[in-house]
Protein backbone atom coordinates (compact mmCIF):
# COMPACT_ATOMS: atom_id res chain seq x y z
CA UNK A 1 0.00 0.00 0.00
CA UNK A 2 1.35 3.38 -1.22
CA UNK A 3 0.51 5.75 1.58
CA UNK A 4 1.51 9.84 0.81
CA UNK A 5 3.23 11.08 3.65
CA UNK A 6 1.80 14.41 4.83
CA UNK A 7 4.44 17.43 4.36
CA UNK A 8 5.34 19.30 7.44
CA UNK A 9 5.42 22.67 6.17
CA UNK A 10 2.22 23.14 3.53
CA UNK A 11 0.59 26.37 4.29
CA UNK A 12 -2.80 26.36 3.06
CA UNK A 13 -3.17 30.02 2.01
CA UNK A 14 -1.42 28.86 -1.54
CA UNK A 15 -3.70 25.49 -1.87
CA UNK A 16 -6.61 27.46 -1.44
CA UNK A 17 -6.16 29.51 -4.73
CA UNK A 18 -7.10 26.45 -6.70
CA UNK A 19 -10.59 27.25 -8.01
CA UNK A 20 -10.82 30.99 -5.97
CA UNK A 21 -12.80 33.31 -7.41
CA UNK A 22 -14.36 37.03 -6.88
CA UNK A 23 -17.27 35.04 -5.13
CA UNK A 24 -15.07 33.91 -2.39
CA UNK A 25 -12.56 36.41 -2.12
CA UNK A 26 -15.90 38.80 -1.33
CA UNK A 27 -16.90 36.25 1.28
CA UNK A 28 -13.83 35.45 2.78
CA UNK A 29 -13.39 40.28 2.91
CA UNK A 30 -17.02 40.23 4.67
CA UNK A 31 -15.93 37.57 7.29
CA UNK A 32 -12.44 39.00 7.99
CA UNK A 33 -14.24 42.56 8.72
CA UNK A 34 -16.90 40.76 11.14
CA UNK A 35 -14.41 38.57 13.11
CA UNK A 36 -12.26 41.83 13.48
CA UNK A 37 -15.34 43.58 14.71
CA UNK A 38 -15.70 40.70 17.55
CA UNK A 39 -11.81 40.75 18.00
CA UNK A 40 -11.28 44.38 18.33
CA UNK A 41 -13.44 44.80 21.72
CA UNK A 42 -12.25 41.04 22.98
CA UNK A 43 -7.91 41.98 22.21
CA UNK A 44 -8.35 45.21 24.36
CA UNK A 45 -9.57 43.25 27.10
CA UNK A 46 -7.87 40.35 26.86
CA UNK A 47 -4.54 42.58 26.94
CA UNK A 48 -5.86 44.03 29.97
CA UNK A 49 -6.64 40.49 31.92
CA UNK A 50 -3.08 39.99 31.13
CA UNK A 51 -1.65 42.98 33.28
CA UNK A 52 -0.24 44.49 29.32
CA UNK A 53 -1.06 47.89 28.05
CA UNK A 54 -4.75 47.58 26.00
CA UNK A 55 -3.12 48.07 22.50
CA UNK A 56 -0.85 45.40 22.61
CA UNK A 57 -3.61 42.92 22.39
CA UNK A 58 -4.17 44.98 19.25
CA UNK A 59 -0.60 44.32 18.26
CA UNK A 60 -1.43 40.67 19.02
CA UNK A 61 -4.13 40.27 16.65
CA UNK A 62 -2.55 42.32 13.83
CA UNK A 63 0.60 40.55 13.69
CA UNK A 64 0.36 37.17 14.98
CA UNK A 65 -3.12 37.40 13.39
CA UNK A 66 -1.65 37.48 9.89
CA UNK A 67 1.23 35.69 9.63
CA UNK A 68 -0.60 33.04 11.61
CA UNK A 69 -3.25 33.02 8.73
CA UNK A 70 -0.44 33.44 5.88
CA UNK A 71 1.72 30.30 7.30
CA UNK A 72 -1.18 28.27 8.59
CA UNK A 73 -2.46 25.14 8.42
CA UNK A 74 -6.09 25.51 7.98
CA UNK A 75 -7.85 27.00 5.82
CA UNK A 76 -10.48 29.36 8.38
CA UNK A 77 -8.20 29.27 12.37
CA UNK A 78 -8.76 32.82 13.33
CA UNK A 79 -5.49 33.31 15.71
CA UNK A 80 -4.91 36.21 18.53
CA UNK A 81 -4.77 36.72 22.10
CA UNK A 82 -6.80 34.04 23.95
CA UNK A 83 -8.15 34.05 27.65
CA UNK A 84 -5.41 30.78 27.91
CA UNK A 85 -2.65 33.37 28.50
CA UNK A 86 -4.22 35.63 30.98
CA UNK A 87 -2.83 34.39 34.25
CA UNK A 88 0.37 33.31 32.98
CA UNK A 89 1.12 36.51 31.18
CA UNK A 90 0.28 38.55 34.33
CA UNK A 91 3.02 36.58 36.62
CA UNK A 92 5.08 37.05 33.70
CA UNK A 93 5.36 41.16 33.58
CA UNK A 94 4.51 41.61 37.02
CA UNK A 95 7.93 39.51 37.84
CA UNK A 96 10.15 40.06 34.52
CA UNK A 97 8.74 42.97 32.68
CA UNK A 98 7.61 43.63 29.61
CA UNK A 99 11.00 42.45 28.50
CA UNK A 100 10.92 39.34 30.04
CA UNK A 101 7.65 39.11 28.29
CA UNK A 102 8.65 39.69 24.86
CA UNK A 103 11.72 37.29 25.04
CA UNK A 104 9.42 34.49 26.66
CA UNK A 105 6.95 34.72 23.70
CA UNK A 106 9.59 34.66 21.01
CA UNK A 107 11.11 31.56 22.56
CA UNK A 108 7.51 30.13 22.79
CA UNK A 109 7.39 31.27 19.03
CA UNK A 110 10.66 28.79 18.45
CA UNK A 111 9.67 25.73 20.71
CA UNK A 112 6.74 25.68 18.57
CA UNK A 113 8.54 25.77 14.99
CA UNK A 114 10.53 23.02 16.83
CA UNK A 115 7.30 21.10 17.60
CA UNK A 116 6.07 21.38 14.12
CA UNK A 117 9.35 20.26 12.20
CA UNK A 118 9.63 17.16 14.94
CA UNK A 119 5.83 16.30 14.08
CA UNK A 120 4.88 17.02 17.42
CA UNK A 121 1.10 17.88 16.01
CA UNK A 122 0.08 14.33 16.00
CA UNK A 123 0.76 13.93 19.95
CA UNK A 124 -0.76 17.00 21.34
CA UNK A 125 -3.82 14.70 20.99
CA UNK A 126 -2.70 12.59 24.04
CA UNK A 127 -2.24 15.07 26.54
CA UNK A 128 -5.11 13.78 29.00
CA UNK A 129 -8.57 15.63 28.69
CA UNK A 130 -8.56 16.14 32.30
CA UNK A 131 -5.54 17.79 32.61
CA UNK A 132 -7.01 20.22 29.32
CA UNK A 133 -10.14 20.65 31.34
CA UNK A 134 -8.99 21.28 34.43
CA UNK A 135 -6.34 23.74 34.04
CA UNK A 136 -9.05 25.78 31.64
CA UNK A 137 -11.90 25.95 34.40
CA UNK A 138 -8.25 26.93 36.32
CA UNK A 139 -7.71 29.51 34.48
CA UNK A 140 -11.83 30.79 34.01
CA UNK A 141 -11.87 31.44 37.90
CA UNK A 142 -8.70 33.42 37.76
CA UNK A 143 -10.06 35.76 35.20
CA UNK A 144 -13.02 36.10 37.39
CA UNK A 145 -11.03 36.84 40.53
CA UNK A 146 -8.62 39.34 38.53
CA UNK A 147 -12.37 41.14 37.08
CA UNK A 148 -14.17 41.48 40.45
CA UNK A 149 -12.17 44.85 41.11
CA UNK A 150 -13.46 46.60 38.16
CA UNK A 151 -16.59 44.76 38.21
CA UNK A 152 -17.21 46.18 41.44
CA UNK A 153 -15.86 50.01 41.01
CA UNK A 154 -13.15 49.08 43.43
CA UNK A 155 -9.50 50.02 43.82
CA UNK A 156 -6.72 48.29 45.95
CA UNK A 157 -5.11 51.27 47.23
CA UNK A 158 -2.34 50.97 44.97
CA UNK A 159 -1.26 47.40 45.24
CA UNK A 160 -1.25 45.02 42.42
CA UNK A 161 -1.49 41.34 43.60
CA UNK A 162 -0.62 39.37 40.60
CA UNK A 163 -1.79 35.61 42.37
CA UNK A 164 -5.63 35.00 42.34
CA UNK A 165 -5.48 34.34 46.58
CA UNK A 166 -3.61 37.69 46.57
CA UNK A 167 -6.41 39.14 44.65
CA UNK A 168 -9.34 37.81 46.95
CA UNK A 169 -7.34 38.58 49.93
CA UNK A 170 -6.94 42.96 48.74
CA UNK A 171 -10.42 42.23 47.41
CA UNK A 172 -12.01 42.10 51.17
CA UNK A 173 -8.92 44.43 52.21
CA UNK A 174 -10.38 47.08 50.57
CA UNK A 175 -14.68 46.61 50.75
CA UNK A 176 -14.95 50.23 50.93
CA UNK A 177 -13.51 51.32 48.01
CA UNK A 178 -16.83 49.74 46.86
CA UNK A 179 -18.37 51.61 44.41
CA UNK A 180 -22.12 50.93 43.36
CA UNK A 181 -22.09 53.49 40.13
CA UNK A 182 -19.43 51.21 38.54
CA UNK A 183 -21.53 48.08 39.79
CA UNK A 184 -24.37 48.76 38.03
CA UNK A 185 -22.15 49.68 34.90
CA UNK A 186 -20.63 46.20 35.40
CA UNK A 187 -24.26 44.52 36.32
CA UNK A 188 -26.47 46.11 33.45
CA UNK A 189 -23.24 44.98 30.85
CA UNK A 190 -22.83 41.68 31.77
CA UNK A 191 -26.58 41.06 31.57
CA UNK A 192 -26.97 42.50 28.14
CA UNK A 193 -24.04 40.19 26.92
CA UNK A 194 -26.42 37.22 28.19
CA UNK A 195 -29.51 38.66 26.66
CA UNK A 196 -28.79 40.55 23.17
CA UNK A 197 -27.43 36.91 21.58
CA UNK A 198 -31.24 35.92 22.19
CA UNK A 199 -32.54 38.72 20.48
CA UNK A 200 -33.37 37.76 16.44
CA UNK A 201 -32.33 40.99 14.45
CA UNK A 202 -29.10 41.21 17.20
CA UNK A 203 -27.74 37.85 16.85
CA UNK A 204 -25.24 39.03 13.76
CA UNK A 205 -23.87 42.01 15.82
CA UNK A 206 -20.94 40.75 18.35
CA UNK A 207 -22.92 41.41 21.78
CA UNK A 208 -19.25 42.95 23.81
CA UNK A 209 -19.18 45.52 21.02
CA UNK A 210 -22.84 46.47 21.31
CA UNK A 211 -22.28 46.53 25.25
CA UNK A 212 -18.68 48.19 24.83
CA UNK A 213 -20.34 50.97 22.58
CA UNK A 214 -23.56 51.12 24.96
CA UNK A 215 -21.76 51.54 28.11
CA UNK A 216 -18.77 54.02 26.95
CA UNK A 217 -21.72 56.32 25.68
CA UNK A 218 -23.53 55.99 29.07
CA UNK A 219 -20.73 57.03 31.30
CA UNK A 220 -19.85 59.80 28.91
CA UNK A 221 -23.05 61.49 28.01
CA UNK A 222 -24.47 60.94 31.83
CA UNK A 223 -21.39 61.73 33.59
CA UNK A 224 -21.05 58.32 35.67
CA UNK A 225 -18.68 58.32 38.38
CA UNK A 226 -16.88 55.00 36.85
CA UNK A 227 -13.39 54.94 35.86
CA UNK A 228 -12.53 54.12 31.92
CA UNK A 229 -9.51 52.85 30.14
CA UNK A 230 -8.33 56.41 29.70
CA UNK A 231 -8.28 56.90 33.39
CA UNK A 232 -5.92 54.01 33.79
CA UNK A 233 -3.69 53.98 30.57
CA UNK A 234 -2.45 56.14 27.94
CA UNK A 235 -3.93 55.24 24.83
CA UNK A 236 -1.70 56.12 21.50
CA UNK A 237 -2.73 55.28 18.13
CA UNK A 238 0.10 53.94 15.14
CA UNK A 239 2.85 51.19 14.22
CA UNK A 240 4.67 49.76 17.02
CA UNK A 241 8.36 50.28 17.57
CA UNK A 242 10.27 47.09 17.73
CA UNK A 243 11.29 46.61 20.76
CA UNK A 244 14.78 44.46 21.53
CA UNK A 245 15.19 43.10 25.43
CA UNK A 246 18.58 42.56 26.74
CA UNK A 247 19.66 39.17 26.29
CA UNK A 248 21.58 36.75 28.27
CA UNK A 249 21.69 32.95 28.57
CA UNK A 250 21.30 32.97 32.56
CA UNK A 251 17.49 34.69 31.48
CA UNK A 252 17.00 32.86 28.54
CA UNK A 253 17.34 29.49 31.35
CA UNK A 254 15.00 31.06 33.66
CA UNK A 255 12.41 32.05 31.18
CA UNK A 256 12.48 28.64 29.70
CA UNK A 257 9.51 27.17 31.97
CA UNK A 258 6.68 29.71 30.63
CA UNK A 259 8.31 29.30 27.61
CA UNK A 260 7.11 25.85 27.19
CA UNK A 261 4.17 26.65 29.04
CA UNK A 262 2.87 28.98 26.61
CA UNK A 263 3.92 26.78 23.68
CA UNK A 264 2.31 24.11 24.91
CA UNK A 265 -0.89 25.96 25.61
CA UNK A 266 -0.99 27.43 21.89
CA UNK A 267 -0.31 23.78 20.39
CA UNK A 268 -3.05 22.66 22.59
CA UNK A 269 -5.62 25.28 21.83
CA UNK A 270 -4.31 26.17 18.00
CA UNK A 271 -5.82 22.58 17.09
CA UNK A 272 -8.11 21.95 19.28
CA UNK A 273 -9.55 25.25 17.22
CA UNK A 274 -8.20 23.55 13.88
CA UNK A 275 -10.28 20.57 14.93
CA UNK A 276 -13.29 22.47 15.16
CA UNK A 277 -13.22 24.02 12.31
CA UNK A 278 -12.37 21.28 10.37
CA UNK A 279 -15.91 19.66 11.06
CA UNK A 280 -17.24 22.78 9.99
CA UNK A 281 -15.90 23.13 6.50
CA UNK A 282 -15.48 19.66 5.95
CA UNK A 283 -11.83 19.98 5.53
CA UNK A 284 -8.43 18.48 7.02
CA UNK A 285 -5.91 20.96 8.76
CA UNK A 286 -1.83 19.87 8.62
CA UNK A 287 -1.34 20.28 12.76
CA UNK A 288 2.81 20.26 11.84
CA UNK A 289 2.14 23.26 9.64
CA UNK A 290 -0.11 24.94 12.00
CA UNK A 291 2.73 24.51 14.97
CA UNK A 292 5.30 26.12 12.68
CA UNK A 293 2.85 29.25 11.86
CA UNK A 294 2.07 29.61 15.23
CA UNK A 295 5.56 29.85 16.21
CA UNK A 296 6.59 32.34 13.42
CA UNK A 297 3.53 34.35 14.70
CA UNK A 298 4.65 34.15 18.60
CA UNK A 299 7.72 35.60 17.20
CA UNK A 300 6.48 38.32 14.79
CA UNK A 301 4.11 39.04 18.22
CA UNK A 302 7.04 39.51 20.08
CA UNK A 303 9.00 41.52 18.22
CA UNK A 304 6.31 44.03 17.54
CA UNK A 305 5.33 44.04 21.33
CA UNK A 306 2.54 41.67 21.59
CA UNK A 307 1.13 39.32 23.85
CA UNK A 308 1.55 35.46 22.96
CA UNK A 309 -1.12 34.42 20.13
CA UNK A 310 -3.26 31.18 19.67
CA UNK A 311 -6.12 29.89 17.52
CA UNK A 312 -9.02 31.00 19.25
CA UNK A 313 -12.28 28.98 18.78
CA UNK A 314 -14.90 31.43 19.12
CA UNK A 315 -13.14 33.41 16.58
CA UNK A 316 -12.41 30.56 14.43
CA UNK A 317 -15.85 29.66 14.91
CA UNK A 318 -17.93 32.76 13.72
CA UNK A 319 -15.31 33.20 10.76
CA UNK A 320 -16.44 29.95 9.03
CA UNK A 321 -20.55 30.84 10.08
CA UNK A 322 -19.76 34.25 8.42
CA UNK A 323 -18.12 32.75 4.89
CA UNK A 324 -15.06 32.50 5.50
CA UNK A 325 -13.25 29.87 3.64
CA UNK A 326 -9.26 30.63 3.34
CA UNK A 327 -6.57 32.41 5.12
CA UNK A 328 -7.44 35.41 3.11
CA UNK A 329 -10.59 36.41 6.00
CA UNK A 330 -8.55 35.75 8.62
CA UNK A 331 -5.60 38.20 7.06
CA UNK A 332 -8.45 40.84 6.32
CA UNK A 333 -9.26 40.07 9.97
CA UNK A 334 -5.79 41.82 10.88
CA UNK A 335 -5.91 44.61 8.52
CA UNK A 336 -9.07 46.00 9.51
CA UNK A 337 -7.95 46.03 13.47
CA UNK A 338 -4.48 47.68 11.66
CA UNK A 339 -6.86 50.18 10.18
CA UNK A 340 -8.52 50.55 13.64
CA UNK A 341 -4.96 50.94 15.46
CA UNK A 342 -4.32 53.80 13.34
CA UNK A 343 -7.41 55.86 13.05
CA UNK A 344 -9.56 54.97 15.78
CA UNK A 345 -7.61 53.77 18.47
CA UNK A 346 -7.74 57.05 20.76
CA UNK A 347 -11.33 56.45 20.89
CA UNK A 348 -10.95 53.38 23.67
CA UNK A 349 -10.02 55.36 26.27
CA UNK A 350 -13.86 55.74 26.67
CA UNK A 351 -14.51 52.56 27.11
CA UNK A 352 -15.54 51.77 31.42
CA UNK A 353 -13.86 49.47 33.32
CA UNK A 354 -16.81 47.65 34.58
CA UNK A 355 -17.48 46.57 31.16
CA UNK A 356 -14.30 45.24 30.13
CA UNK A 357 -14.86 43.36 33.52
CA UNK A 358 -18.04 41.98 32.10
CA UNK A 359 -16.75 41.39 28.98
CA UNK A 360 -13.86 39.13 30.71
CA UNK A 361 -16.32 37.55 33.06
CA UNK A 362 -18.23 36.31 30.08
CA UNK A 363 -15.07 35.11 28.30
CA UNK A 364 -14.66 33.17 31.52
CA UNK A 365 -18.01 31.78 31.41
CA UNK A 366 -18.23 30.78 27.78
CA UNK A 367 -14.42 28.97 27.85
CA UNK A 368 -14.90 27.22 31.65
CA UNK A 369 -16.36 24.12 30.11
CA UNK A 370 -18.35 23.54 33.58
CA UNK A 371 -20.51 21.08 32.06
CA UNK A 372 -17.85 18.28 30.86
CA UNK A 373 -16.29 19.08 34.26
CA UNK A 374 -19.33 18.11 35.86
CA UNK A 375 -19.54 15.35 33.46
CA UNK A 376 -15.68 13.29 34.28
CA UNK A 377 -16.34 14.13 38.05
CA UNK A 378 -19.41 12.12 37.99
CA UNK A 379 -18.63 9.59 35.30
CA UNK A 380 -14.92 8.85 35.50
CA UNK A 381 -12.28 6.99 37.25
CA UNK A 382 -10.83 8.35 40.71
CA UNK A 383 -8.09 8.50 39.28
CA UNK A 384 -8.81 10.86 35.96
CA UNK A 385 -11.17 12.65 38.64
CA UNK A 386 -7.88 13.43 40.87
CA UNK A 387 -5.68 14.74 37.68
CA UNK A 388 -8.82 16.84 37.09
CA UNK A 389 -9.03 18.16 40.61
CA UNK A 390 -5.36 18.34 40.77
CA UNK A 391 -4.55 20.60 37.81
CA UNK A 392 -7.79 22.95 38.35
CA UNK A 393 -6.57 23.47 42.35
CA UNK A 394 -2.85 24.03 41.27
CA UNK A 395 -3.98 26.26 38.46
CA UNK A 396 -5.83 28.36 40.77
CA UNK A 397 -3.59 28.43 43.75
CA UNK A 398 0.29 28.55 42.09
CA UNK A 399 0.38 29.03 38.01
CA UNK A 400 0.32 26.81 34.53
CA UNK A 401 3.94 25.92 35.01
CA UNK A 402 2.97 24.10 38.26
CA UNK A 403 -0.46 22.64 37.50
CA UNK A 404 0.44 21.27 34.03
CA UNK A 405 3.64 19.67 35.25
CA UNK A 406 2.35 18.01 38.25
CA UNK A 407 -0.67 16.67 36.52
CA UNK A 408 0.99 15.59 33.81
CA UNK A 409 3.53 13.82 36.23
CA UNK A 410 0.32 12.64 38.72
CA UNK A 411 -1.07 11.30 35.27
CA UNK A 412 1.88 9.09 34.54
CA UNK A 413 2.07 7.61 37.38
CA UNK A 414 -1.66 6.86 37.38
CA UNK A 415 -0.98 5.21 33.68
CA UNK A 416 2.28 3.24 34.65
CA UNK A 417 -0.01 1.80 38.25
CA UNK A 418 -3.40 0.82 35.97
CA UNK A 419 -4.87 -2.39 36.07
CA UNK A 420 -4.09 -4.48 32.81
CA UNK A 421 -7.30 -4.83 30.57
CA UNK A 422 -9.35 -7.79 30.82
CA UNK A 423 -10.98 -9.05 28.04
CA UNK A 424 -14.66 -7.60 27.22
CA UNK A 425 -14.38 -4.43 29.25
CA UNK A 426 -15.51 -1.44 28.38
CA UNK A 427 -13.66 1.38 29.36
CA UNK A 428 -15.44 4.41 30.81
Amino acid sequence: MNKKKTKIFAPKLFSSFKNYNGKKLVSDIVAGVIVAIIALPLSIALAIASGAEPVQGLYTAIFAGFVISFFGGSRVNISGPTAAFATIVAGLIATEGFDGLIIATILAGIILIIFGLLRVGSLIRFIPTTITVGFTAGIAVTIVIGQLKDFFGMSYGGASPVEAIEKLEALFGNLGSFNPVGFLVGAISLALLFILPKIKFLKKVPASLIVVVLGSLAVAIFKLNALTIGDLYEINAGLPKVRVPEISLDRIISLLPNAFTIAILAAIESLLSCVVSDKMIDDTHNSNTELIAQGLGNIASGIFGGIPATGAIARTSANVKNGGRTPISGMVHAITLLLVLLFMMPLAKFIPMPVIAAVLLMVAYNMCEYKHFIKIVKNEKMTDVIVLLLTFVLTIVFDLVVAIAVGLAVAFVFYLFRKPKTKNTTVG
